[in-house]
């Protein structure tokens, strides 16, 4: 099946803390959160090298954003691939906090 017609799917498991990328089923890549209050906190974001250059990581972050938007929630970029992604996309912006001592604090001591 080629890259055009398989199927991308992104879904949040929240068993693992992270949010699924699969294509055609295959697990590609995730992102992890943590929730903190009214914060998701994305600490770490894997994509596989298979699946590498196909745009999945920007797909990935999309959608992990857009469910962290409906369920009321901030956004707090640890990843730098996620930071990245806010930084380029002004749409994300109003739901953004920054990384703070207390946030890498509150990582660390998980």
């Amino acid at each position: 099946m080629s890259e055009d017609t398989e199927q991308i799917d992104v879904a949040r498991n929240d068993a693992a803390g992270r949010y699924d990328i699969t294509v055609g089923g295959e697990l590609a890549g995730f992102t992890q959160f943590v929730d903190r209050g009214a914060q998701r906190i994305f600490p770490h974001t894997e994509l596989d090298d298979e699946f590498s250059g196909r745009g999945l990581s920007s797909i990935l972050v999309r959608e992990a954003l857009a469910d962290t938007r409906a369920a009321g929630q901030r956004v707090v970029p640890v990843c730098p691939l996620v930071a990245h992604y806010v930084s380029k996309h002004d749409d994300v912006a109003d739901i953004v906090d920054p990384v703070t001592p207390e946030i890498l604090a509150f990582l660390a001591s998980r």
